[in-house]
């Protein structure tokens, strides 16, 4: 059950960075970002999704889970292994129906810290 979490974190690795690139994507949460890509045929591709909030949408389930994995052994200290994989269960489960219903990039970037969050716990 633990192991699920290095294989969930290596699985969203793959799938951040292709759906990033996914036209559909980038026109409903970065319509700037896409009007800059059809528009400016002269940029790079290592410098056409230049934009801080789609930075944070990639980094946001990483940092959270480096910070929740800090916090996750005291709990796993505290409480044992049982309720840190419990409470990391728990955080996949909101943030991907958090991630898959999202309005708004907000939604998304809460639903990945969410993941962010399980990854650091199981992980743990």
């Amino acid at each position: 059950m633990a192991a699920m979490g290095g294989v969930i974190f290596g699985y969203d690795s793959g799938i951040s960075g292709g759906v990033t690139s996914m036209e559909q994507f980038l026109k409903k949460f970065f319509p700037e970002v896409y009007s800059k890509m059809i528009n400016d045929k002269n940029i790079s591709n290592y410098c056409k999704f230049d934009s801080q909030l789609l930075t944070l949408f990639t980094s946001s389930l990483y940092i959270a889970g480096s910070v929740a994995s800090i916090f996750a052994a005291s709990v796993t200290r505290a409480f044992g292994r049982k309720p840190s994989i419990l409470i990391g269960g728990a955080s996949f489960l909101v943030g991907s129906a958090l991630g898959g219903t999202a309005l708004n990039i907000y939604m998304l970037i809460i639903g990945r810290v969410l993941l962010g969050i399980g990854i650091g716990f199981t992980n743990q």
